[in-house]
């Protein structure tokens, strides 16, 4: 009999999901995190928990349909960590998205929605737009709004990791995953911990370390098919004075690129920006080309707002390998699931996804694995469990 029905290695969001998950399965779980938890990418997102709107125009109806889905069960489970607010779609001359066609895609977006008051958009007259943070009105043929949420992605998954926690899960910080060998029916896992090496058996093996996972799926063995990824840099920029109108979903002035201007902790984040970065992930600093391109489409859009620098952050994206694709807008964000043996699944590494659907993401790991996990009374349904306090 294993230590563990399952280990997770890896305290972002998609590992705390997957621990989330298994112990309200009634499994046994040990989550594994080195540095801390969300200390990578997800305490450097967007802090969105959106249906994808944008991922209309690459026709990811069922991607936009999940997040949708996705987003009122974390309304209802979480509103305290998660809220709906205003955004709003700024249309001048040179906006590459005419007004029809972001017109249409709202349309979908809303039926999509299930035509809920959560999923309506209205355009916004003429007599609204001074208000509307001081948003430039050169040129300004439109503004469409609509509703979104918004989070603290940190907040975010340290309380499904107390969750987890409530549910039974062992979490152990400051502990460097070395190795994982497949022997039958489980695998040893070790792990160090202030240089001292220690292991267990786990009956089944998730590896969620972000940007990390090829390199953790290459110290397990067997290695297993690995999917063609590589990693997209985006850096956020924040700066003093407050957005109070909502979100602004614009579009940079240098290529057209989807910008968001956005509230946060009483001043304004912007982003993000997109390059490939093919370093190791713990070295990436936002670049000063970077900021001075986040920094130049908040004064197109808000040219009186102060923009004095306060912090820059970056994270990675792990996405499908171009493939065509002319932006990292252009390629799928579905979730990419690398096991180690088809016929016998008993590991499941997680390439990608997005912060808003991390529990379907965590449901779709445990349906690869349940045929290896032993039958257990489940304890709580994620779908209806409230979230804790964030610690």
């Amino acid at each position: 009999m294993s230590d563990y029905d399952l280990v997770v290695v890896g305290a972002g969001i998609h590992g705390a999901g997957v621990a989330q998950a298994a112990a309200a399965g009634g499994w046994s779980v040990l989550l594994l995190e080195e540095r801390g938890i969300a200390a990578g990418t997800s305490s450097r997102s967007s802090k969105l928990i959106h249906g994808g709107l944008r991922y209309l125009e690459t026709a990811r109806f069922g991607l936009v349909r999940e997040s949708l889905a996705e987003r009122r069960i974390l309304l209802a489970v979480a509103p305290h960590l998660v809220r709906l607010v205003d955004f709003h779609i700024p249309v001048y001359r040179e906006t590459s998205r005419r007004p029809w066609k972001l017109r249409a895609g709202l349309s979908l977006y809303a039926l999509l929605g299930g035509l809920g008051a959560d999923a309506r958009f209205e355009t916004l007259p003429r007599s609204q737009w001074a208000a509307l943070d001081g948003l430039d009105t050169g040129g300004l043929q439109a503004v469409f709004r609509y509703r979104d949420g918004q989070t603290d992605d940190g907040a975010l998954t340290r309380a499904v990791v107390r969750s987890a926690e409530d549910l039974g899960a062992q979490t152990l910080l400051g502990a460097r995953w070395l190795s994982a060998q497949r022997d039958g029916d489980a695998y040893v896992v070790h792990w160090s911990v202030g240089g001292r090496v220690a292991e267990c058996t786990a009956g089944t093996l998730v590896l969620a370390g972000g940007p990390w996972t090829a390199d953790l799926q290459s110290r397990a063995s067997p290695v297993g098919p690995k999917p063609q990824v590589e990693l997209v840099a985006g850096t956020h920029l924040e700066v003093s004075g407050q957005i109070t109108k909502g979100i602004y979903y614009v579009e940079a002035p240098e290529d057209r690129r989807a910008v968001f201007v956005m509230p946060w902790r009483g001043h304004t984040l912007v982003g993000t920006t997109e390059r490939a970065w093919t370093q190791a992930p713990e070295a990436l600093q936002p670049s000063a080309e970077e900021v001075l391109y986040l920094g130049q489409c908040l004064e197109r859009h808000f040219p009186q707002h102060p923009a004095e620098y306060i912090d820059a952050w970056a994270g990675l994206r792990v996405l499908p390998r171009d493939g065509g694709a002319t932006s990292a807008t252009g390629r799928t964000r579905e979730v990419q699931l690398a096991v180690d043996d088809p016929q016998s699944v008993r590991r499941v590494a997680i390439y990608g996804g997005k912060l808003t659907g991390y529990r379907a993401t965590a449901q779709k790991v445990l349906e690869r694995l349940r045929p290896a996990l032993p039958a257990r009374p489940p304890k709580a349904d994620t779908a209806t469990l409230r979230l804790p306090e964030a610690t």
